[in-house]
């Protein structure tokens, strides 16, 4: 099934041209996914998720690799493949390593496992967990 169609930098409007120019800038590349092209069919909700991503995913009380690691774990318990191939990447980018992301993986999928059990049997929070 083919998906929106995408919006290339070369046609792209000049404010869209502006965002494409800032993602490359800020991820310091030569290109954009074709994520960004997709949304660049509403260019207000391109800049408008872009500006949340440049936000939510700068250095804070978390470190960067933190960051995608947290992205790609909610990208594999969500099955987006694109999201999980893109912050894989990211977090490769910034450290992470082969073991690092088979222990993630461990991670997600007890989590995911144990949280379907415990919806499941519609297990009552402990008083000493409140």
């Amino acid at each position: 099934m083919a998906g929106p169609r995408l919006i290339e930098y070369k046609e792209a409007s000049a404010e869209v041209r502006a965002i494409f120019d800032d993602i490359m800038a800020t991820r310091q590349t030569d290109w954009i996914n074709n994520f960004w092209k997709a949304l660049a069919r509403d260019p207000l909700s391109l800049k408008r998720t872009w500006e949340s991503i440049k936000q939510i995913m700068a250095p804070g009380a978390l470190a960067p690799l933190v960051k995608e690691m947290i992205y790609l774990a909610v990208s594999v318990t969500n099955q987006c493949g694109y999201c999980i191939a893109s912050h894989t990447a990211a977090a490769r980018k910034k450290g992470m390593t082969d073991a690092m992301l088979a222990e993630l993986m461990a991670v997600v999928g007890m989590a995911n496992e144990t949280n379907r059990l415990a919806a499941g049997y519609q297990v009552e929070v402990d008083d000493q967990f409140k």
